[in-house]
């Protein structure tokens, strides 16, 4: 009995037990913050992208991803024709597309008028 307690002793105070859920609180903050600082933010942003090239049309005056400014001058599904000067024209890919520097008005109906 006297050399337990010896060894208790050197052994140091006892520390309490944690529980599963103060263990794991650290790591489920840790997921919250980077939601809401990285995930989120990220998500918004494709989610604009998308919006802004699916919304491309003829006459816009956009860039591309490598630095290429032109005026669109075709539209199709996932491709779009650009023109970027004298007898230049490049096909591009729609994802490809960073900006859309001037947007042109929607053309109006005959009707409309």
């Amino acid at each position: 009995m006297l050399l337990i307690t010896a060894l208790q002793a050197a052994a140091g105070p006892v520390q309490p037990q944690t529980s599963m859920m103060e263990s794991l609180f650290p790591l489920i903050m840790i997921v919250v913050v980077f939601y809401f600082f990285l995930i989120r933010p990220q998500q918004k942003k494709m989610k604009t992208h998308r919006e802004l090239v699916s919304n491309v049309r003829r006459g816009d005056q956009v860039v591309t991803s490598g630095g290429l400014i032109g005026k669109v001058a075709k539209v199709s599904d996932d491709e779009v024709l650009v023109d970027l000067g004298d007898n230049v024209k490049v096909r591009v890919v729609k994802s490809t597309l960073s900006d859309i520097r001037s947007k042109t008005e929607p053309a109006k109906a005959d009707d409309e008028k």
